[in-house]
């Protein structure tokens, strides 16, 4: 009798016992009656270890990646698709015949995710964080000709510090796009540290974070009335175009 061929996939991270993409492919694989499909966490405590996912596990054929190693997995691979690379981070891995291939999702899922909600006035932009996520909410912008700024404690990438943020600078940014982990479950009362008595009606916050699914930093914004988004979407869009380069399709 024939072996049923394997096919594996997971996971590559730090701390992911939440996993989105775990439950979410499980779910995708059942629902598809693919029986010889599996998904795995590969939680990493260091990049250094990366390797050893293959030592015991030789019919992977794809893998996702999240914080914090989008920008640290590249040295490990064989080839880099260009978006990715002009991003600089990776969250998609195809491991076939040529090797180990990095490819970008979150780039396409934000920009679908966000799309329906922009209008003419959304012109200018913070991205709060500065990590291999807000890379590729940079390259968006940038496709959509969205001027924007960073905000992070240390204020590089020549952008704002926290405590730079006046009433006048949250004006001017009528996006606001949260790529830090700041207010994820369990620190659910968490919220980016911005001067929200200036946000208002004009304003679109998008909040990388799924879980809750309001979070603070949202909630907030949606009580001076802007409009809001969170992550969750996103995910799904990065998540099923991860699927179709692992299948070529």
């Amino acid at each position: 009798m024939e072996k049923t061929e394997q096919h594996k996939f997971g996971l590559v991270g730090k701390n992911i016992s939440y996993s989105f993409s775990r439950g979410y492919f499980k779910k995708k694989f059942q629902d598809l009656g693919l029986e010889n499909y599996s998904y795995e966490n590969f939680d990493l405590n260091s990049i250094e270890v990366f390797p050893s996912i293959f030592s015991n596990n030789n019919t992977i054929s794809g893998l996702n990646v999240t914080i914090p190693y989008k920008e640290e997995v590249i040295p490990y691979l064989d080839h880099i698709d260009h978006a990715a690379q002009q991003i600089g981070a990776v969250n998609t891995i195809k491991i076939d015949e040529n090797g180990l291939t990095g490819f970008n999702t979150d780039a396409y899922g934000f920009k679908n995710a966000i799309l329906p909600y922009i209008q003419p006035h959304h012109n200018s932009a913070l991205i709060l964080g500065t990590g291999g996520a807000s890379k590729a909410i940079a390259f968006v912008l940038d496709e959509l000709g969205i001027d924007y700024r960073f905000v992070s404690r240390s204020g590089k990438k020549n952008g704002f510090r926290y405590n730079e943020l006046t009433g006048d600078t949250i004006e001017k940014h009528t996006l606001i796009i949260n790529c830090s982990p700041v207010g994820t479950f369990p620190n659910i009362e968490e919220k980016p540290a911005l001067p929200y008595t200036s946000i208002g009606q004009k304003h679109l916050l998008f909040d990388l974070i799924y879980n809750p699914e309001v979070t603070a930093f949202l909630q907030t914004g949606k009580l001076n009335g802007a409009r809001t988004c969170n992550g969750l979407r996103m995910l799904e869009l990065q998540a099923e175009k991860a699927w179709s380069i692992w299948n070529n399709i």
